[in-house]
């Protein structure tokens, strides 16, 4: 090989390294990432959460179906727990702090009316561990 064709040849592998380094700073085109949050929150979210609108929820749901935000008993607690009004517990993602009603005896001494009620005679198929249950 004369020095010139030897020249030559190390000018194009320099030159071939160059591109190849090059192109390893260069960011890979990406698909964009949909933003939009799958997620879909309680009936009262946001709303007044109070005994009427438990009720409600509890009126709704169904202990056979999975559980979701629009189908759990609001009655039910976890850890000591109650849920927010998509069914979701503090500390867990998306908990919010429901916006509570007015308390008094009276409506203590009701709502322990309506749970000695409930506790008397459950929904079908809420027994501890069914589809619809947290526990």
């Amino acid at each position: 090989i004369s020095t010139n064709n030897f020249y030559k040849m190390m000018k194009s592998v320099i030159a071939v390294a160059l591109v190849a380094s090059a192109s390893a700073f260069v960011p890979a085109a990406k698909a964009p990432v949909s933003t939009k949050l799958n997620f879909e929150y309680g009936e009262y979210d946001d709303k007044l959460w109070d005994q009427d609108s438990k009720k409600d929820v509890y009126n709704k749901w169904d202990p056979a179906s999975p559980r979701s935000t629009k189908n759990f008993n609001p009655f039910e607690t976890f850890k000591g727990n109650s849920p927010d009004a998509s069914g979701i517990y503090p500390g867990e993602n998306r908990y919010k702090d429901p916006m509570r009603g007015d308390q008094s005896y009276a409506l203590m001494l009701a709502e322990k009316a309506d749970q000695e009620e409930r506790e008397a005679n459950p929904k079908a198929g809420s027994e501890p561990g069914c589809a619809g249950c947290k526990n």
